[in-house]
């Protein structure tokens, strides 16, 4: 904000005539002159601060965004995305978007993998624009009980959103696919929650409240506590009806908590 910022501010010209100030006047003139700069300037007001005033107002409250951010390679983890976001979608007073991150391996690698193409109907997140949400769900296939490189590599590069804190404070959801029941349908949730801890973010786990669905011991199914999943096996299989209904549960579930927290009635 050096000098050269204020060198063109002309300085108030001496032949100017004294107005006077005296406060036993009438203000009626002023209170119409400040009224005609209030509008004035009110005018020149971006939409952006009205947006954020009729956020904070009771009457008009804005919607709680929510963005569902996922990494699938042979569409089982996008299939789960799509439940839960329908999940979101049904609580009202929620705006919800589906997001992929980018791809690290080269189309070379990921024919011989035999993986099919991305989708085109979902659009690729910057790390920059998660800091838009009220709330993220988080969603991957495991590598040995984490998350794949993909995700981490997207991860790492939200260290711009990490040294302001941007995104401290929000609530965040994690669900994933494993190869078999010993896959990493914990591990990959637990060694997940290292990059919401780094961030200040608000671990949000389904926990229990899915009911019976949880204890359900007559078929394999994937999901935790921690979130929802699916068992993908050799590729060929594709989430059960079970598994989508607990990805629409902890879609409904999650977005009811980011509500409350964002100030809204659940």
């Amino acid at each position: 904000m050096g000098r050269g910022r204020c060198a063109h501010v002309k300085k108030s010209s001496p032949s100017h005539k004294h107005v006077d100030r005296d406060p036993n006047r009438p203000t009626q003139h002023r209170t119409q002159a400040s009224s005609q700069v209030s509008n004035q300037l009110r005018s020149r007001l971006p939409v952006s601060f009205y947006n954020k005033v009729i956020s904070k107002h009771p009457s008009r409250p804005m919607a709680t965004k929510i963005y569902i951010v996922y990494y699938s390679t042979y569409g089982h983890v996008a299939k789960l995305a799509d439940e839960i976001l329908k999940g979101v979608s049904s609580v009202e007073g929620v705006d919800v978007k589906l997001w992929q991150v980018p791809e690290t391996l080269s189309e070379e690698a990921l024919t011989k993998m035999g993986a099919p193409p991305k989708r085109e109907d979902v659009p690729v997140i910057s790390p920059a624009e998660l800091a838009d949400a009220d709330g993220l769900v988080f969603g991957f296939p495991t590598r040995f009980g984490m998350m794949p490189a993909q995700f981490k590599a997207f991860m790492d590069g939200t260290s711009e959103l990490w040294c302001p804190q941007r995104l401290a404070g929000k609530p965040a959801a994690l669900f994933f696919s494993t190869g078999c029941q010993g896959g990493g349908q914990e591990t990959t949730a637990l060694t997940a929650i290292t990059q919401l801890v780094h961030h200040g973010m608000i671990f949000v786990p389904v926990g229990y409240t899915f009911g019976s669905g949880m204890f359900e011991m007559e078929e394999v199914k994937g999901g935790s506590p921690y979130g929802s999943g699916t068992i993908a096996g050799n590729g060929s299989r594709v989430p059960t009806e079970l598994e989508l209904q607990q990805a629409f549960h902890q879609g409904k579930y999650f977005a009811g908590i980011a509500k409350k927290l964002k100030g809204g009635s659940p």
